[in-house]
């Protein structure tokens, strides 16, 4: 029988370690916000609506998935959406009266979901029927991937799973063993032509093959250290970033690297510790660390080119790059806008109260953004 390793969540996590630590030590209280003299930019909504429970009020795996026909996402009792980008609108809604906790992901005809209860399921993308559904062997956490004919979801147990797009059935199984003591969280698979990249709870990053789940290569980004179980957490549940040059990957034991995904090797490194995924946009890769200091890095040396420490301890998002500039949510629901050149902050507006955590999605068009209570919006900016 296999041992569960035991997920805490990260703010659980930080609240835990700040009361472990002496009466002496300063508490990592959130920066309070500072007004913007004269924003460079203004921020505005073009339309919100409110979906179902949301996540709960809690980080998860759901996300919000752009494509030309319709902005997809989900909540966590169970309701699925297609909406119309431009204006909102649903284009359909199916209750699936599932506890839907990762996706979705859009391949082909079908909408992806990963469910609490160790399932995938299928809808059909035209109306959102049901196509199929799999059981795996734990929750799963992070968003499917798919490619050709495979499916490839990541269960809370360390297994990795790929299955078949046209019914379900399962292909492959790839297993690591998870730590004691893990963050609440996995990284999605992401799939580099013929390979699947894989971020580790051990802050590991492995490849394997898409169509029989064979080990390619297994590189360590950050290797555990420390004395106890939560010094030596060096998870990797941050979305890894598929660029021209390679998979941007971050982790909680303190590293950012950009890897070559034939081999695994390290093509930069930095030490940034970072339980969120990054962006990039030209030069740069951008990432937002445990601290709350958002880092623009050279995207060929990992050189920092700036960062901004004004956010400092408030539980930010993964950065977003949108129209030029750097996006970021925090706890309470604000978007900050930072000028590429600099890192200066130029811009502010809220969306709702709630924390924002899943990943922002930027067009042309708007800046999407979805809180954990919910609350979408397309947000423009002038």
């Amino acid at each position: 029988m296999s041992r569960r390793p035991l997920r805490v969540a990260l703010i659980v996590l930080m609240a835990a370690v700040a009361v472990a630590c002496s009466s002496k030590a300063k508490v990592r209280e959130p920066a309070k916000l500072v007004r913007i003299e004269t924003p460079k930019v203004q921020l505005s909504d073009a339309w919100s609506r409110h979906l179902g429970k949301g996540a709960a009020g809690r980080p998860t795996g759901l996300r919000i998935e752009l494509q030309p026909d319709a902005l997809f996402a989900a909540e966590s009792g169970g309701r699925v959406y297609a909406i119309d980008p431009a204006t909102g609108r649903e284009r359909w809604v199916i209750p699936t009266h599932l506890r839907l906790c990762s996706g979705p992901t859009v391949s082909g005809d079908l909408v992806l979901l990963g469910t609490l209860d160790g399932e995938v399921i299928a809808l059909k993308r035209a109306d959102g029927q049901l196509a199929w559904r799999a059981a795996l062997s734990s929750e799963v956490l992070a968003a499917p991937a798919a490619a050709g004919d495979v499916v490839v979801a990541r269960a809370g147990d360390g297994h990795t799973f790929g299955l078949s797009m046209a019914d379900g059935k399962q292909l492959w199984s790839f297993e690591r063993t998870v730590p004691t003591l893990a963050l609440r969280g996995n990284s999605a698979p992401v799939i580099e032509g013929n390979k699947v990249i894989i971020g580790l709870d051990n802050g590991r990053v492995t490849a394997v093959n898409l169509l029989d789940g064979n080990p390619l290569w297994e590189q360590p980004l950050s290797l555990p250290s420390g004395r106890t179980e939560l010094e030596r957490l060096a998870d990797i549940d941050g979305a890894l970033l598929g660029t021209l040059d390679g998979v941007v990957a971050a982790s909680y034991g303190g590293d950012v690297a950009l890897i070559d995904p034939v081999d695994g090797d390290s093509r930069w490194k930095r030490t940034i510790k970072s339980s969120n995924g990054a962006a990039t946009s030209g030069n740069y890769v951008f990432v937002t660390d445990d601290d709350g200091v958002l880092w623009a890095l050279d995207a060929a040396t990992g050189a920092a080119a700036w960062k901004n420490e004004a956010l400092k301890y408030r539980r930010l998002s993964s950065p977003a790059f949108y129209k030029g500039y750097v996006v970021v949510g925090d706890y309470e629901g604000y978007l900050h806008v930072f000028d590429l050149a600099d890192g200066k902050l130029v811009g502010r507006t809220r969306v709702g109260k709630a924390p924002i955590y899943a990943p922002m999605v930027a067009t042309d068009a708007a800046l999407y953004v979805m809180n954990v209570d919910g609350r979408l919006e397309a947000v423009t900016l002038r």
